[in-house]
């Protein structure tokens, strides 16, 4: 079975250097997308869930993910919250779908700049993801406009 590439992986045109390129919008745009913002605040772990299975979806299946990534029933967001709620490390769990998404879109960094930002900033950071897989969502829905 042959999966399909994707869709623009750098929708907005960041310039690219042998480095990779900069995040589309910045961690402290988080507001740009008001309704992730504030459930990244309330609830971190529904967002993770979604971001993770929205990028999964795009790695395996090469397209958007219908439902959206789902939601407070899947199995991710549900040990995220068991984890952030026993002992607060949830965030841990953010590094390596944070770190996927860099290596999917280019994105310029490493693992201690991915833990800072999600440590001081974690609904900021889980914005800032779902806003980059959101551009790579919409350019699907805009070549089948042009077509």
């Amino acid at each position: 079975m042959m999966v399909a590439p994707g869709g623009n992986r750098n929708a907005k045109n960041m310039p690219v250097d042998a480095e990779g390129r900069e995040w589309s919008n910045g961690l402290c745009d988080c507001c740009g997308d008001a309704g992730t913002c504030v459930l990244a605040w309330c609830c971190p772990c529904v967002v993770y869930a979604q971001n993770k299975q929205r990028l999964e979806h795009l790695n395996s299946k090469g397209t958007p993910d219908p439902e959206r990534g789902g939601g407070f029933c899947s199995g991710d967001c549900w040990v995220h919250g068991l984890i952030t709620g026993c002992c607060g490390l949830g965030w841990i769990l953010q590094l390596g779908p944070r770190g996927n998404s860099r290596s999917r879109y280019n994105i310029k960094g490493g693992g201690c700049g991915d833990c800072c930002s999600i440590f001081w900033c974690n609904p900021c950071a889980l914005t800032q993801e779902s806003r980059e897989i959101e551009l790579e969502e919409q350019s699907f829905h805009a070549g089948h406009q042009k077509a």
